[in-house]
């Protein structure tokens, strides 16, 4: 490399909640000179930036728009609610919405949850995030319903969860410009998807150096091995047992 090139990099954004750290680790192992830059974005911000070519790929919530961005979804949350230790539902293992009828749900304005229809009872007003709406459930304000992987991003001693049933779900995908799908980003998706360093699948495998001839044999001398055929051992001419016998009827 001269001093004018640059070494390639990969750029991925991430989404509350989403642990890449595995993702990360296998990369470092596989492509150590191809350095890895891993920003937490706000949901909101994660489509803007992978558009602008600000990162090279996002680990995001879903939907995305698909006419620019390309997607493949790699899972799917259970919804949980997070009320305070003493709360009534924590008496049962499982909560439906009609359990929330007399309780505020807050709505905060990062939700990454596609409600028709809230349940329980609307607050004054939406908190901004989804931090501060654990404070407010913290104080006893009303109750959040979100991601599992949100409730544990924001766990607190004093604040329990239960799953939801009947409730919007949550899927993380693995997202990137359809227009700028690079070397890089192809090796990403291999990882994501588990597949072997040695796999065919994904970016093209550099072809296989090919094999050397074999050596030719060895071509023995005509009539079999030396010392056998026209030629003696003493590199005479073989004799002819007819020659110099006269002719029947001479």
């Amino acid at each position: 490399m001269t001093g004018s090139e640059v070494s390639p990099s990969f750029r991925l954004v991430y989404v509350p909640g989403v642990m890449p750290d595995k993702w990360v680790r296998v990369w470092n192992e596989r492509l150590p000179d191809v350095p890895l830059t891993l920003t937490q974005v706000p949901v909101q911000a994660a489509q803007g930036l992978l558009l602008d070519g600000d990162a090279d790929a996002g680990l995001v919530r879903l939907p995305v728009d698909r006419t620019v961005l390309s997607a493949i979804p790699l899972y799917t949350e259970r919804t949980v609610v997070v009320v305070p230790k003493d709360h009534l539902v924590t008496a049962a293992d499982t909560v439906t919405p009609e359990d929330l009828a007399d309780d505020i749900v807050l709505h905060p304005l990062d939700d990454v949850l596609s409600w028709e229809s809230l349940p329980g009872r609307p607050a004054l007003e939406r908190p901004a995030t989804t931090a501060d709406a654990i404070e407010l459930v913290a104080a006893g304000i009303g109750v959040l319903v979100v991601p599992l992987s949100l409730a544990r991003l924001h766990h607190r001693k004093d604040l329990t969860h239960r799953p939801l049933e009947g409730a919007p779900e949550s899927s993380v995908a693995l997202s990137w410009p359809e227009a700028a799908t690079t070397d890089q980003v192809e090796d990403f998706i291999g990882i994501v998807r588990g597949r072997t360093v040695n796999s065919t699948r994904g970016r093209a495998q550099q072809p296989a150096p090919a094999k050397k001839p074999a050596p030719a044999a060895r071509r023995q001398p005509a009539g079999g091995p030396a010392g056998r055929g026209r030629r003696g051992g003493t590199g005479g001419t073989a004799k002819n047992p007819r020659r110099g016998k006269p002719r029947r009827g001479s």
